[in-house]
């Protein structure tokens, strides 16, 4: 008996040091976790172009370093075929803006790039999706008596179903002036065309 007594006591008395000790024990700090950052937009210019209900044109610019120096993708989505194509294009300039048409009503979709390739020059590249493939047209440069007086400050817009560019020069009665100059593009076997249009200004000088 005395023997079991002995023994408990000193049971006792370990199970009491052992929970001092835990008692005594520094308790595990908390470690701060530091917020995620959202990451930057890769991409300097994304737009998603519907055609038509299942069929998207998807134009994604990107490029690190020198902004006008880069590349773009133009991805194809036929969601009701199951059909998708991809095209990778190098790129001078900076992407501004982009939409689609069908200016030659051949019923193939075209799609229209516009980048600034200097400070306040615009450019299109433009892509016929055709077969299952990007076809590239070439678009036109302005010829010399197109860009007689150009400075540049392009703008391309839409009408009617058309397609237009216009931009300021100088005033060939005053050079002080600048006036306007609208050019209509037509669009007819992958080839372009561009005629000068009057403005309402200029026909209003026209008739005086």
């Amino acid at each position: 008996m005395k023997l079991q007594k002995y023994t408990l006591q000193h049971l006792l008395c370990i199970t009491g040091m052992l929970f001092c000790l835990a008692c005594t024990e520094d308790k595990p700090k908390e470690v701060a976790v530091a917020p995620v950052k959202a990451s930057k937009n890769p991409f300097p210019f994304y737009k998603d172009i519907e055609v038509k209900p299942g069929l998207n044109f998807e134009i994604i610019s990107w490029g690190k370093g020198v902004d006008s120096i880069g590349g773009y993708q133009i991805l194809m989505s036929d969601s009701i075929r199951n059909n998708y194509r991809s095209a990778a294009v190098d790129r001078k300039g900076i992407i501004t803006d982009a939409w689609n048409m069908d200016l030659d009503n051949d019923g193939n979709p075209e799609l229209y790039i516009q980048l600034l390739s200097k400070k306040n020059v615009s450019d299109l590249n433009v892509f016929e999706y055709a077969g299952g493939d990007f076809n590239k047209i070439s678009f036109p440069a302005l010829n010399d008596k197109q860009k007689k007086g150009y400075t540049g400050n392009d703008k391309f817009f839409i009408k009617n179903g058309d397609l237009f560019r216009s931009f300021p020069v100088k005033d060939t009665a005053d050079s002080t002036k600048t006036v306007t100059k609208t050019l209509q593009y037509r669009l007819s076997g992958n080839s372009f065309s561009a005629n000068e249009v009057k403005t309402a200004e200029e026909d209003t000088k026209a008739k005086k």
